[in-house]
């Protein structure tokens, strides 16, 4: 059974540069063993691995997982289906990805916000 959708209730992307597959576990809602099986299944995903074989994901790859997360649960694609909706040319302008820039953008901005408030 797929897993409802909460793509509104993502939390925003901090400000780091390499992530954990724990962490991109919490900002993706995506269970850790699906990140490892993701990676096999999309070129896409390529996170850094490090000492014992420790996985590290950058920006990119958490937007990424949050894109092919919401092909399969929000939009009912299949694996295959996503990989070649990622693959073909009109994945760039994916209004998926555009909303989860946008909502990170907004994020961002609040934070700076509060900052510059304080």
């Amino acid at each position: 059974m797929l897993e409802p959708s909460h793509n509104d209730e993502l939390p925003p992307i901090p400000g780091k540069r390499y992530f954990t597959i724990g962490e991109v576990s919490d900002l993706c809602s995506v269970k850790a063993h699906v990140l490892r099986y993701w990676e096999q299944e999309f070129p896409q995903l390529s996170p850094v691995k490090r000492r014992g074989n420790r996985r590290y994901y950058q920006r990119q790859d958490v937007l990424t997982i949050r894109q092919i997360r919401s092909l399969l649960y929000d939009q009912g694609y299949t694996i295959g289906g996503a990989k070649q909706k990622l693959t073909s040319e009109d994945s760039v302008e994916d209004s998926t990805q555009y909303h989860q820039i946008i909502h990170q953008m907004i994020a961002e901005l609040e934070e700076v916000l509060v900052v510059l408030n304080s």
